[in-house]
């Protein structure tokens, strides 16, 4: 990767390490429960020292309640003290711009320094679901760049916009970090085009990973967002005292995903001691395949492989998902994660 060769590795504990909690609505309960779950975890991987706190907009997904993404960051934002809270993200086809502007121009006015803003281009759902969002607009994403482009001017003064008679109040002028999230090269290739920071969704498309950070890398032009490219990467991340426990405890997030390419997504399920019987072999690589970049085992276990991934990837950043169905193993595999990272 040609912008990297005189850029030094860095160690696992020099890595921010951040969370995107999908807010799982777990079998037996409610996105009432999701939610009070979500704050106490983003309180407790504050206490954690963990960096960044982000929330996915997800649709017609009776397992995931962040639907409403920035009704769910102000109220994890208003409940916690000094962790960035933002987007993993917001969906922008779905949106106008000036709505996405205003939107997150209230929350970084309300919790000033501490709100983020990644941007994705795909649906975050259906087909069914995209047209009933868009009432119209483009379904594709290939307009993006312009979305984008707009959004932006928006955020900057009113000097500065090249904007008429239309303005984002509030919006205008504040310093709310954009970031491009992307499974694919396309944002890859823009955000290094732009100089924005890239956050890469290996947590389910990890096949594109390393090609979309070399493109990012070697696209990259410095702006007057960044000197030097910046990549954060996306992990599926369980934790527990021992191998086996973990192992058990990611069964519930292997179950997730195997009841999405079925075309029947629900509800998060309790884990199972095997999943043997409950996918084909077919089943079982395609999972298997999509969770590469997954990390599942006891501290030695998932320090080991973090620090093979950020050799492979060389991320500026990291940030973990764990999809777990009991509420204080998931606070626990933070718990565990952080001090996995400290002791490396």
């Amino acid at each position: 990767m040609a912008n990297e060769q005189s850029k030094p590795i860095k160690e696992l504990h020099e890595i921010p390490l951040s969370v995107l909690d999908l807010a799982p609505v777990i079998e037996g309960g409610t996105p009432a429960d999701s939610f009070r779950n979500t704050l106490d975890l983003a309180r407790h991987v504050e206490k954690l020292g963990y960096n960044r706190f982000w929330l996915a907009e997800h649709h017609n997904m009776p397992g995931i309640a962040s639907s409403a993404t920035s009704v769910v960051i102000g109220y994890v934002a208003a409940g916690t003290q000094r962790i960035r809270v933002g987007s993993g993200g917001i969906m922008l086809p779905n949106h106008a711009p000036l709505v996405i502007a205003e939107q997150f121009g209230t929350l970084e006015s309300m919790y000033p320094g501490r709100i983020d803003l990644g941007l994705g281009r795909a649906p975050g759902s259906d087909q069914l679901t995209a047209r009933a969002l868009r009432r119209g607009l483009d379904s594709d994403g290939q307009n993006f760049p312009e979305q984008l482009s707009e959004l932006r001017s928006y955020l900057k003064p009113a000097s500065e916009s090249g904007v008429t008679g239309l303005r984002a109040t509030p919006g205008e002028g504040l310093h709310i970090p954009i970031w491009l999230l992307g499974s694919s090269g396309f944002s890859a290739q823009l955000a290094g085009m732009l100089g924005l920071p890239f956050s890469f969704a290996s947590h389910f498309a990890p096949e594109y990973l390393l090609p979309a950070l070399e493109l990012y890398r070697n696209s990259f032009r410095p702006s007057e967002v960044l000197d030097q490219p910046y990549a954060m990467v996306g992990l599926n991340v369980v934790v527990a005292d021992t191998d086996e426990e973990a192992r058990m405890l990611a069964t519930s997030q292997q179950q997730q995903f195997l009841n999405l390419i079925r075309g029947r997504p629900g509800k998060l399920n309790p884990p199972v001691p095997s999943m043997d019987g409950l996918w084909s072999p077919q089943e079982q690589a395609l999972v298997q395949g999509k969770h590469s970049y997954s990390a599942a085992g006891s501290k030695d276990t998932v320090r080991s492989r973090l620090k093979q991934v950020l050799q492979e990837t060389q991320a500026d950043e990291l940030i973990v998902t764990a999809q777990i169905y009991d509420h204080q193993a998931r606070l626990r595999s933070y718990q565990l994660l952080a001090e996995a990272v400290k002791e490396s």
